[in-house]
């Protein structure tokens, strides 16, 4: 063997040996393991927040995070990708945007309020615990999550790409794009005044990000390995990609927020648009109709 393939030799091993020896350290705080939600926050003071996230100069108002556990994308999230509630996700996004007070509404942590204040009734807390009465803040709003489809491979280039170019071309063309894989998410989330019952706002929002696999194995490891590092990555960081977007979204609109309303006897009291060519309660004609013309 040359001396040139023994330094090549050598220095390969000396990487493999420094990448064994970097692999048995854990790395807290590791980029590569994270979602777009990352840092934290403490009241309005925030930490490590991304950058994209939407802010406000003040909150709006309080808000609770309403689930439906019984929908099939919440069974999908629970059991297929082993993800915790999206309200988890959820509540360190508004914090950090400083647009609302999240206030427990869960049903672990009203458990968790309800004992204390049952050992309170029980006498066992020492004096001065202070878990009297009238101390919950209330919700104005409710906001709820939606998964719309979430989908971990929706690539299908191979076949046409092996198709276009001919000859070994076309075989590595559509080896590299077999081996991508395509994930997407689309997301929705709904905000809902409580005390009326009114949906004040709602917004979309979605997330995909293509792994161009296999390119490692094509040129051998002297190529660096398989650069489809993202043939590993959770289905969850796509959607949480997702549900920051809608969440963006929404407090964008808010900005520009303007209450509806409805002409005659306002929200609730009957509407403009009458039944079976009727007049609707406090119009004086049909919606599209003429007005009536007063009597001389």
């Amino acid at each position: 063997m040359s001396k040139k393939n023994l330094a090549v030799l050598a220095a390969a091993s000396a990487a493999l040996l420094l990448t064994a020896c970097d692999a048995t350290n854990i790395k807290m705080g590791d980029e590569g393991a994270k979602t777009v939600a990352t840092g934290g926050a403490a009241g309005e003071a925030t930490s490590g927040a991304n950058s994209a996230l939407e802010k406000c100069a003040s909150p709006l108002g309080t808000v609770s995070l309403v689930e439906n556990q019984d929908a099939g994308w919440y069974t999908i999230l629970r059991n297929e990708y082993k993800l915790p509630p999206t309200a988890n996700l959820l509540r360190l996004l508004i914090q950090q945007s400083n647009c609302f007070v999240v206030v427990e509404r869960g049903a672990a942590g009203m458990k968790a309020m309800g004992r204390e204040r049952q050992l309170q009734d029980s006498g066992e807390m020492r004096k001065g615990s202070n878990y009297g009465k009238g101390q919950m803040v209330a919700s104005d709003y409710a906001m709820s999550p939606e998964i719309i489809f979430s989908e971990g491979d929706t690539g299908g280039m191979g076949a046409a790409l092996g198709g276009l170019i001919p000859g070994t071309g076309g075989r590595l063309a559509g080896a590299v794009a077999g081996a991508s894989k395509t994930r997407e998410a689309s997301t929705m989330l709904t905000l809902v005044d409580n005390r009326s019952g009114v949906q004040v706002a709602a917004s979309e929002g979605s997330a995909s990000k293509t792994d161009i696999g296999g390119l490692g194995s094509l040129f051998g490891s002297t190529a660096g390995g398989n650069i489809g590092g993202y043939q590993n990555t959770p289905q969850g960081k796509i959607i949480a990609a997702a549900f920051m977007d809608a969440y963006n979204q929404m407090v964008r609109a808010l900005r520009n927020y303007k209450a509806q309303s409805v002409q005659g006897q306002g929200l609730g009291g009957g509407g403009r648009l009458g039944v079976d060519g009727g007049v609707a309660p406090g119009q004086t004609s049909a919606p599209g109709s003429a007005p009536k013309s007063k009597k001389k």
